[in-house]
């Protein structure tokens, strides 16, 4: 008898630890760089000026959103352990109680009382300790923290981000810096966008407008700072 093949299925959550921090390194990469160099434009700096600023914001953010997301998934995987410390601590306890308590997870997701005590027999004679953590404590392999590879994810979205309008602002003639990488930034941001969005499954047209609409909030906000300031110059 053939044994059947197992179906094998690829889905969205998979991405969710990566794709979040890419897409937020990628955009704050954009965001920040280009609203740096559009405030500082806006203060009537020199072309040398505008780049210096760049790069140093480009540097500065990767290494900022790498320290964040290692830190703040970090204290995640730390409170993840925690529980799971706990949670194997009940179950050499008590272990009978602990059964019970998975039980009625069960029933109160719509299993009959004899079947749930049942399923949980089973699945706590095979892993008790990953059945509690995925079923009690909604901690899975596909959905736990993972402190490097954010960090690594999000510092390096965020330098290709950052070095789009870099690379517009070393291009662009003097007089019309601020609209070339203004206007390319959101360009930048409604591709990044429909990119996101088509990899998460969600709408990409209200994803586009979404990241650019505060795209370009951000810009206005620090080119009239910086127009600000230099005039008080």
């Amino acid at each position: 008898m053939r044994t059947p093949r197992r179906h094998a299925e690829r889905h969205r959550t998979d991405r969710i630890g990566w794709l979040r921090a890419a897409v937020l390194g990628a955009n704050d990469g954009i965001v920040s760089t280009a609203s740096l160099m559009v405030g500082v434009a806006a203060a009537n700096a020199s072309h040398a000026s505008i780049l210096v600023s760049g790069v140093a914001g480009l540097v500065a953010g990767a290494m900022s959103m790498a320290a964040g997301e290692y830190v703040s998934v970090h204290s995640q995987a730390d409170t993840e352990q925690a529980d799971l410390k706990k949670e194997r601590a009940e179950l050499d306890a008590d272990p009978v109680a602990e059964g019970r308590e998975l039980a009625a997870i069960y029933v109160g997701r719509g299993l009959e009382p004899a079947l749930a005590t049942q399923v949980a027999a089973q699945l706590m004679a095979h892993d008790a300790l990953g059945a509690h953590a995925r079923d009690e404590l909604g901690i899975s392999a596909t959905l736990s923290a993972r402190p490097v590879q954010a960090a690594m994810a999000s510092a390096a979205s965020f330098a290709v981000g950052a070095a789009l309008p870099l690379a517009v602002a070393a291009v662009a003639p003097g007089r019309a810096l601020v609209y070339c990488v203004a206007g390319s930034s959101l360009l930048f941001l409604a591709g990044l966008g429909v990119a996101a969005a088509r990899a998460g499954g969600a709408g990409a047209w209200k994803s586009a407008a979404r990241v650019t609409f505060w795209g370009a909030l951000a810009m206005a906000i620090t080119a009239g700072a910086g127009a600000l300031f230099g005039a008080a110059a």
